[in-house]
Protein backbone atom coordinates (compact mmCIF):
# COMPACT_ATOMS: atom_id res chain seq x y z
CA UNK A 1 0.00 0.00 0.00
CA UNK A 2 1.29 3.52 -0.83
CA UNK A 3 1.03 5.27 2.54
CA UNK A 4 3.99 7.60 2.04
CA UNK A 5 2.07 10.75 2.91
CA UNK A 6 0.65 9.27 6.12
CA UNK A 7 4.11 8.07 7.21
CA UNK A 8 5.76 11.38 6.32
CA UNK A 9 3.23 13.48 8.20
CA UNK A 10 3.23 11.20 11.24
CA UNK A 11 7.02 11.14 11.65
CA UNK A 12 7.35 14.86 10.93
CA UNK A 13 4.66 15.72 13.48
CA UNK A 14 6.30 13.53 16.15
CA UNK A 15 9.71 15.08 15.50
CA UNK A 16 8.24 18.56 15.84
CA UNK A 17 6.93 17.74 19.32
CA UNK A 18 10.34 16.84 20.81
CA UNK A 19 12.44 19.75 22.05
CA UNK A 20 16.26 19.52 22.05
CA UNK A 21 16.24 19.97 25.83
CA UNK A 22 14.10 16.84 26.24
CA UNK A 23 16.84 14.69 24.74
CA UNK A 24 19.80 16.51 26.28
CA UNK A 25 20.76 18.61 23.24
CA UNK A 26 21.49 22.34 23.19
CA UNK A 27 18.58 24.39 21.90
CA UNK A 28 20.68 26.83 19.91
CA UNK A 29 19.36 30.02 18.32
CA UNK A 30 19.28 29.21 14.60
CA UNK A 31 16.54 26.60 14.44
CA UNK A 32 14.16 27.13 11.54
CA UNK A 33 11.72 24.32 12.45
CA UNK A 34 10.10 23.29 15.72
CA UNK A 35 11.41 20.28 17.54
CA UNK A 36 14.41 18.22 16.51
CA UNK A 37 16.31 18.27 13.25
CA UNK A 38 16.38 15.15 11.10
CA UNK A 39 20.09 14.79 11.79
CA UNK A 40 19.43 14.79 15.53
CA UNK A 41 16.78 12.07 15.28
CA UNK A 42 19.13 10.04 13.10
CA UNK A 43 21.89 10.33 15.69
CA UNK A 44 19.55 9.36 18.52
CA UNK A 45 18.32 6.36 16.53
CA UNK A 46 21.87 5.40 15.50
CA UNK A 47 21.12 5.45 11.77
CA UNK A 48 22.54 7.59 8.99
CA UNK A 49 20.97 10.93 8.21
CA UNK A 50 20.30 9.72 4.67
CA UNK A 51 18.47 6.61 5.91
CA UNK A 52 16.32 8.50 8.40
CA UNK A 53 15.49 11.08 5.73
CA UNK A 54 14.32 8.19 3.54
CA UNK A 55 12.08 6.92 6.32
CA UNK A 56 10.63 10.36 6.95
CA UNK A 57 9.88 10.77 3.25
CA UNK A 58 7.50 7.87 3.76
CA UNK A 59 9.64 4.91 2.71
CA UNK A 60 9.03 2.54 5.61
CA UNK A 61 8.97 -0.59 3.43
CA UNK A 62 11.78 -2.91 4.46
CA UNK A 63 12.60 -1.12 7.72
CA UNK A 64 13.62 -3.70 10.31
CA UNK A 65 11.92 -4.01 13.71
CA UNK A 66 15.18 -2.88 15.33
CA UNK A 67 15.24 0.31 13.27
CA UNK A 68 11.57 1.02 13.95
CA UNK A 69 12.15 0.54 17.67
CA UNK A 70 15.18 2.85 17.57
CA UNK A 71 13.16 5.54 15.79
CA UNK A 72 10.33 5.10 18.29
CA UNK A 73 12.76 5.60 21.16
CA UNK A 74 14.36 8.63 19.53
CA UNK A 75 10.94 10.25 19.01
CA UNK A 76 9.77 9.19 22.47
CA UNK A 77 6.65 7.53 21.11
CA UNK A 78 4.14 6.17 23.60
CA UNK A 79 2.64 2.69 23.28
CA UNK A 80 -0.18 3.79 20.96
CA UNK A 81 2.23 5.73 18.74
CA UNK A 82 4.66 2.79 18.59
CA UNK A 83 1.85 0.49 17.53
CA UNK A 84 0.77 3.02 14.92
CA UNK A 85 4.30 3.20 13.49
CA UNK A 86 4.42 -0.60 13.29
CA UNK A 87 1.05 -0.72 11.53
CA UNK A 88 2.24 1.88 9.02
CA UNK A 89 5.36 -0.19 8.34
CA UNK A 90 3.31 -3.36 7.90
CA UNK A 91 1.00 -1.58 5.46
CA UNK A 92 3.99 -0.26 3.52
CA UNK A 93 5.43 -3.77 3.32
CA UNK A 94 2.10 -5.34 2.45
CA UNK A 95 2.57 -7.68 5.42
CA UNK A 96 -0.44 -6.51 7.41
CA UNK A 97 -2.92 -8.87 5.75
CA UNK A 98 -2.51 -11.45 8.50
CA UNK A 99 -2.79 -8.87 11.27
CA UNK A 100 -6.00 -7.25 10.04
CA UNK A 101 -9.24 -8.30 11.72
CA UNK A 102 -11.09 -10.87 9.68
CA UNK A 103 -13.84 -9.72 7.37
CA UNK A 104 -17.30 -10.81 8.35
CA UNK A 105 -19.81 -12.19 5.87
CA UNK A 106 -23.09 -10.30 5.32
CA UNK A 107 -21.95 -7.29 7.41
CA UNK A 108 -25.30 -5.54 7.21
CA UNK A 109 -26.91 -8.38 9.13
CA UNK A 110 -24.33 -8.51 11.91
CA UNK A 111 -25.80 -8.84 15.36
CA UNK A 112 -24.12 -9.49 18.70
CA UNK A 113 -24.04 -13.14 19.64
CA UNK A 114 -26.69 -13.81 22.24
CA UNK A 115 -24.07 -14.53 24.90
CA UNK A 116 -22.50 -11.13 24.25
CA UNK A 117 -25.87 -9.40 24.57
CA UNK A 118 -26.59 -11.39 27.75
CA UNK A 119 -23.27 -10.17 29.14
CA UNK A 120 -24.08 -6.58 28.32
CA UNK A 121 -27.57 -6.85 29.81
CA UNK A 122 -26.14 -8.40 32.98
CA UNK A 123 -24.17 -5.19 33.59
CA UNK A 124 -26.74 -3.08 35.40
CA UNK A 125 -24.62 -0.66 37.44
CA UNK A 126 -23.26 1.32 34.51
CA UNK A 127 -23.47 1.85 30.74
CA UNK A 128 -21.80 -0.89 28.69
CA UNK A 129 -21.37 -0.82 24.92
CA UNK A 130 -19.52 -2.58 22.12
CA UNK A 131 -17.82 -0.50 19.43
CA UNK A 132 -15.49 -1.04 16.51
CA UNK A 133 -12.48 1.04 15.50
CA UNK A 134 -14.71 3.44 13.56
CA UNK A 135 -16.55 4.17 16.83
CA UNK A 136 -19.82 2.62 15.61
CA UNK A 137 -21.93 1.48 18.57
CA UNK A 138 -22.82 -2.10 17.64
CA UNK A 139 -24.47 -3.30 20.84
CA UNK A 140 -25.21 -1.97 24.32
CA UNK A 141 -27.14 -2.53 27.52
CA UNK A 142 -30.36 -0.63 28.32
CA UNK A 143 -28.50 1.77 30.60
CA UNK A 144 -26.11 2.73 27.79
CA UNK A 145 -29.05 3.46 25.51
CA UNK A 146 -30.55 5.70 28.19
CA UNK A 147 -27.15 7.27 28.88
CA UNK A 148 -26.51 8.07 25.20
CA UNK A 149 -30.10 9.16 24.60
CA UNK A 150 -29.05 12.02 22.29
CA UNK A 151 -26.81 9.72 20.26
CA UNK A 152 -29.68 7.38 19.46
CA UNK A 153 -32.32 10.10 19.20
CA UNK A 154 -31.05 11.43 15.86
CA UNK A 155 -30.76 9.07 12.86
CA UNK A 156 -28.08 11.31 11.31
CA UNK A 157 -25.67 10.16 14.03
CA UNK A 158 -25.97 6.59 12.67
CA UNK A 159 -25.11 5.30 16.16
CA UNK A 160 -21.54 6.50 15.61
CA UNK A 161 -19.72 8.28 18.44
CA UNK A 162 -17.47 10.28 16.09
CA UNK A 163 -20.41 11.67 14.10
CA UNK A 164 -22.13 12.40 17.40
CA UNK A 165 -19.05 14.22 18.68
CA UNK A 166 -18.49 16.50 15.71
CA UNK A 167 -21.85 16.85 13.96
CA UNK A 168 -24.43 16.87 16.78
CA UNK A 169 -24.65 20.14 18.76
CA UNK A 170 -26.00 18.17 21.74
CA UNK A 171 -22.47 17.01 22.57
CA UNK A 172 -21.38 20.52 23.57
CA UNK A 173 -23.55 20.08 26.65
CA UNK A 174 -23.24 16.32 27.07
CA UNK A 175 -19.42 16.50 27.17
CA UNK A 176 -18.35 19.30 29.57
CA UNK A 177 -14.77 18.61 28.44
CA UNK A 178 -15.72 18.74 24.77
CA UNK A 179 -12.24 19.50 23.45
CA UNK A 180 -10.75 16.57 25.35
CA UNK A 181 -13.39 14.20 23.96
CA UNK A 182 -12.82 15.57 20.47
CA UNK A 183 -9.07 15.00 20.72
CA UNK A 184 -9.65 11.45 21.91
CA UNK A 185 -12.14 10.64 19.14
CA UNK A 186 -9.80 11.81 16.39
CA UNK A 187 -6.82 10.01 17.92
CA UNK A 188 -8.82 6.76 18.05
CA UNK A 189 -9.82 7.10 14.40
CA UNK A 190 -6.24 7.95 13.40
CA UNK A 191 -4.99 4.81 15.17
CA UNK A 192 -7.62 2.70 13.43
CA UNK A 193 -6.69 4.18 10.04
CA UNK A 194 -3.12 3.01 10.58
CA UNK A 195 -4.20 -0.40 11.86
CA UNK A 196 -6.61 -1.13 9.00
CA UNK A 197 -5.80 1.15 6.04
CA UNK A 198 -8.13 -0.84 3.76
CA UNK A 199 -11.35 -0.04 5.65
CA UNK A 200 -13.45 1.84 3.09
CA UNK A 201 -16.17 2.69 5.61
CA UNK A 202 -13.55 4.28 7.85
CA UNK A 203 -12.15 6.35 4.99
CA UNK A 204 -15.68 7.44 4.08
CA UNK A 205 -16.33 8.49 7.68
CA UNK A 206 -13.07 10.46 7.86
CA UNK A 207 -13.89 12.16 4.57
CA UNK A 208 -17.37 13.08 5.77
CA UNK A 209 -16.12 14.51 9.06
CA UNK A 210 -13.29 16.37 7.34
CA UNK A 211 -15.77 17.98 4.97
CA UNK A 212 -18.40 18.87 7.55
CA UNK A 213 -16.37 19.78 10.64
CA UNK A 214 -13.52 22.27 10.92
CA UNK A 215 -12.89 21.01 14.47
CA UNK A 216 -12.29 17.54 13.06
CA UNK A 217 -10.07 18.75 10.18
CA UNK A 218 -7.83 20.68 12.55
CA UNK A 219 -7.36 17.73 14.88
CA UNK A 220 -6.90 15.21 12.08
CA UNK A 221 -3.90 17.17 10.86
CA UNK A 222 -2.16 16.73 14.22
CA UNK A 223 -1.61 12.98 13.57
CA UNK A 224 -2.14 12.06 17.22
CA UNK A 225 -3.06 8.45 18.01
CA UNK A 226 -4.61 6.97 21.12
CA UNK A 227 -5.55 3.62 22.64
CA UNK A 228 -8.90 3.91 24.41
CA UNK A 229 -8.14 1.92 27.55
CA UNK A 230 -8.97 3.31 30.97
CA UNK A 231 -9.65 6.64 32.63
CA UNK A 232 -12.27 9.01 34.01
CA UNK A 233 -14.69 11.22 32.09
CA UNK A 234 -17.22 13.92 32.94
CA UNK A 235 -20.70 14.04 31.42
CA UNK A 236 -23.81 16.17 31.67
CA UNK A 237 -26.87 14.01 31.07
CA UNK A 238 -30.10 15.84 30.11
CA UNK A 239 -32.12 13.83 32.67
CA UNK A 240 -29.81 13.36 35.66
CA UNK A 241 -27.22 16.14 35.30
CA UNK A 242 -23.52 15.95 36.10
CA UNK A 243 -21.75 12.57 36.18
CA UNK A 244 -18.14 11.61 36.71
CA UNK A 245 -17.53 8.04 35.54
CA UNK A 246 -14.54 5.74 35.30
CA UNK A 247 -14.27 3.54 32.23
CA UNK A 248 -12.50 0.37 31.16
CA UNK A 249 -12.21 -0.74 27.53
CA UNK A 250 -11.68 -4.43 26.79
CA UNK A 251 -10.83 -6.14 23.50
CA UNK A 252 -13.24 -8.94 22.57
CA UNK A 253 -11.23 -12.09 21.83
CA UNK A 254 -14.11 -13.69 19.90
CA UNK A 255 -14.63 -10.57 17.74
CA UNK A 256 -11.26 -9.15 16.60
CA UNK A 257 -11.40 -5.40 16.15
CA UNK A 258 -14.32 -4.91 18.55
CA UNK A 259 -14.14 -3.49 22.06
CA UNK A 260 -16.41 -3.41 25.08
CA UNK A 261 -16.40 -0.25 27.18
CA UNK A 262 -17.95 -0.30 30.64
CA UNK A 263 -18.59 2.84 32.72
CA UNK A 264 -18.88 2.86 36.51
CA UNK A 265 -19.32 5.46 39.22
CA UNK A 266 -17.38 5.66 42.46
CA UNK A 267 -19.33 3.76 45.15
CA UNK A 268 -21.34 6.10 47.36
CA UNK A 269 -20.85 9.09 45.08
CA UNK A 270 -23.55 11.38 43.68
CA UNK A 271 -22.74 9.95 40.25
CA UNK A 272 -23.62 6.46 41.47
CA UNK A 273 -26.99 7.71 42.68
CA UNK A 274 -27.55 9.45 39.35
CA UNK A 275 -26.80 6.22 37.49
CA UNK A 276 -29.31 4.41 39.69
CA UNK A 277 -31.95 6.98 38.80
CA UNK A 278 -31.10 6.65 35.13
CA UNK A 279 -31.22 2.85 35.34
CA UNK A 280 -34.66 3.05 36.96
CA UNK A 281 -35.83 5.31 34.16
CA UNK A 282 -34.36 2.99 31.52
CA UNK A 283 -36.05 -0.05 33.08
CA UNK A 284 -39.48 1.55 32.78
CA UNK A 285 -38.96 3.04 29.31
CA UNK A 286 -40.38 0.75 26.65
CA UNK A 287 -40.54 3.20 23.77
CA UNK A 288 -37.07 2.61 22.33
CA UNK A 289 -36.55 0.05 19.57
CA UNK A 290 -33.84 -2.63 19.80
CA UNK A 291 -30.36 -1.42 18.92
CA UNK A 292 -29.81 -4.21 16.39
CA UNK A 293 -32.35 -2.68 14.02
CA UNK A 294 -30.51 0.66 13.99
CA UNK A 295 -26.84 -0.29 14.13
CA UNK A 296 -24.55 0.54 11.21
CA UNK A 297 -22.81 -2.20 9.22
CA UNK A 298 -19.51 -3.65 10.46
CA UNK A 299 -16.82 -5.30 8.42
Amino acid sequence: MDNHEEVREFLTSRRAKISPEQVGLPAGTRRRVPGLRRSEVAALADVSVEYYAKLERGNLAGASPAVLEAVARALRLDDAERAHLLHLAQAADGTDALTRPRRRAAPRQWKPHRSLQWTLDAITAGPALVTNGRMDVLACNPLARAFYTDLFAHPDNQANLARFQFLDPATRRFYPDWDLFADMAVAILRREAGRDPYDKDLHDLIGELSTRSKDFRTRWGAHDVRRHGTGTKRFHHPAVGELTLAFEALDLAAEPGLHMTVYAAEPGSPSEESLRLLASWAATDTAGEPLASATPPVD
